[in-house]
């Protein structure tokens, strides 16, 4: 079975689709993420709709299974970032295939367009198998830890350039 990743822009018809893979996300791997999986089951399709307003979506795929995902926002954001990047999760059946590296190529390939030059996210300080994969991509730290949530966890932000051809 062939492990090539296609990426995808989804577009607002195609809800749905990433509605199943945030779910799949918060089930598998919910330490990774701030959301409340009950919360973001209950969401309306005009809730879903409307994160297409602010936000663009990328899926990565083997084989037409969704197995990776992530968002960008356009932003004026901390440490001169020009966009944002959160929600990244790859299936644990699929890691290590160079999913994440395929979105983050898409993004590249994009970022002249798209306002995607400079970008920022924020990883929890404990979750190591990324913060070791977005080092591989071109990350750095920037700034200090912070404080993320009720729970006490502390996330560190990253940021990275396009890198040049």
């Amino acid at each position: 079975m062939s492990r090539k990743v296609e990426v995808s822009l989804l577009s607002p018809d195609e809800w749905e689709r990433l509605r199943n893979i945030r779910i799949r996300a918060l089930r598998e791997n919910p330490e990774a993420f701030g959301a409340n999986l009950n919360e973001v089951m209950a969401q309306s399709k005009e809730f879903w709709l409307k994160l297409y307003e602010k936000e663009d979506y990328l899926v990565g795929s083997c084989n037409g299974v969704d197995v990776g995902m992530l968002y960008i926002e356009v932003l004026n954001g901390d440490h001169g970032a020009t966009c944002w990047i959160g929600g990244c999760w790859t299936d644990p059946g699929f890691r290590g295939i160079g999913v994440m590296r395929s979105l983050f190529s898409f993004i590249d390939e994009h970022a002249s367009e798209k306002g995607w030059q400079r970008q920022g996210l924020g990883v929890w300080e404990d979750n190591l198998i990324a913060i070791n994969s977005y080092k591989s991509m071109g990350f750095n730290f920037a700034g200090e830890k912070m404080l993320g949530n009720s729970s006490g966890k502390c996330f560190q932000h990253m940021v990275r350039d396009v890198p040049r051809e």
